[in-house]
């Protein structure tokens, strides 16, 4: 994209809603946004690491026992599903999910992605409207701002002149 926008990652199984929690969905749509239009960037796909997998909370598993996804680590292979998810992400700006666990939360945060939970299942062309309604106002919020990307895909200044 040629003018200042947010790289926004949403987390589906779908394909056309985000629809699920972030440690668990199958695939992460991302978008370029601006406030006239989007561009889409890319689709990566999910598998899981571990043997128990999608399995984790039923009769005979794991004996419904409390556990987060995140955390999952039983193969023994020093796979982290968690680690390839935000490494997914890298160069995003926002990141929408039906779901995100603390873990999950602190660390798509420190690689400067604005995390947001949705509590109902939204389709994405009303979260991508939505962000650029955000956009088309004269003083984004500051998490906006701060999360505004050059053309080359660059986190830019938080300036309010540069988001219009």
């Amino acid at each position: 994209m040629d003018t200042p926008h947010l790289r926004v990652a949403l987390m589906t199984n779908n394909l056309i809603q985000v629809d699920v929690n972030f440690s668990v969905a199958k695939r992460v749509m991302i978008f370029d946004v601006n406030a006239e239009k989007s561009e889409f960037v890319d689709t990566c796909y999910f598998g899981y690491g571990s043997k128990k997998g999608a399995e984790m909370g039923k009769k005979g598993s794991g004996g419904g026992k409390c556990c987060q996804m995140d955390e999952l680590d039983d193969d023994g292979s020093g796979f982290d599903p968690l680690t390839e998810r935000v490494n997914a992400l890298v160069g995003c700006s926002l990141l929408f999910a039906k779901g995100l666990s603390d873990l999950a939360a602190c660390r798509v945060f420190e690689h400067k992605i604005f995390p947001v939970n949705t509590e109902k299942v939204r389709d994405i062309d009303d979260v991508i409207t939505q962000v650029q309604k955000l956009l088309q106002k004269n003083a984004p919020p500051l998490w906006v701002r701060r999360s505004m990307r050059d053309a080359d895909g660059n986190r830019m200044a938080h300036a309010v002149e540069q988001c219009a």
